[in-house]
């Protein structure tokens, strides 16, 4: 049954959602929501087989199960792949936050914060996409301690979503990332700059063209030439 619902998920695009027959359990016959899925044996069976899934060794299952189960009723999934984040392999932990972040639920906003400071870069990069989904809610002062995070491409993502956002005090935080010790850090920011500031952005770029790094140095120029024509 367990190679049959991966065969499944893997080929179908849209899986059917579906709820366990405990869960079902715990409604009385006027409760259950309207949009509950249909009370069919195939569904029910691969939903218990997610869930088991989700203990399975191989992380590679769990992250499959994780998958599944995103496409059921959050009411019953939200709780299953929360569950998951403390699991040891940092690939099923980005994948839940992953799949809880599609989910748009305000709720899960505090649990996203709480893995920006997870071990693994992914996980912190994962993290920080989910919670740029709800950029109402993102304190700037919380992305300064990304400025100096260990890994370059979570600085690099800083750089790469800060651009991709319209939000109001985000000059400093690219400015400062355009000296990154890292060239791709310094390239993102300098796109983002010219992105949401043109005039600072073109300064930056000006400065860039003696950057140490040649491939910078030739792009920042480029981009120069365009801006004039």
């Amino acid at each position: 049954m367990a190679e049959r619902f991966r065969l499944i998920h893997f080929k179908s695009p849209k899986t059917e959602d579906a709820v366990s027959d405990e869960d079902l359990s715990s409604h009385g016959p006027g409760d259950v929501s309207e949009n509950r899925p249909p009370d069919t044996y195939s569904s029910q069976a691969m939903f218990r087989q997610a869930k088991a899934d989700l203990k399975h060794p191989d992380p590679k299952i769990r992250i499959l199960a994780i998958q599944y189960l995103e496409k059921n009723d959050p009411t019953f999934a939200l709780p299953l792949i929360q569950g998951m984040l403390p699991d040891p392999d940092p690939d099923v932990r980005a994948r839940a936050l992953r799949s809880l972040s599609q989910m748009q639920n305000p709720t899960v906003i505090p649990v996203l914060k709480k893995y920006l400071k997870d071990t693994d870069p992914w996980v912190r990069i994962t993290a920080l996409s989910g919670l740029f989904q709800y950029r109402e809610k993102i304190d700037l002062n919380m992305l300064l301690q990304f400025l100096s995070d260990e890994s370059p491409w979570v600085r690099r993502k800083i750089a790469t979503l800060l651009g991709w956002t319209q939000m109001e005090g985000t000059l400093p935080i690219l400015a400062q990332l355009s000296k990154d010790q890292d060239s791709k850090v310094r390239k993102a920011a300098l796109f983002s700059l010219i992105t949401l500031y043109p005039e600072e952005g073109g300064d930056s770029l000006v400065e860039a063209m003696m950057d140490s790094d040649p491939d910078l140095r030739n792009w920042a120029k480029k981009r120069l030439e365009n801006i004039v024509a």
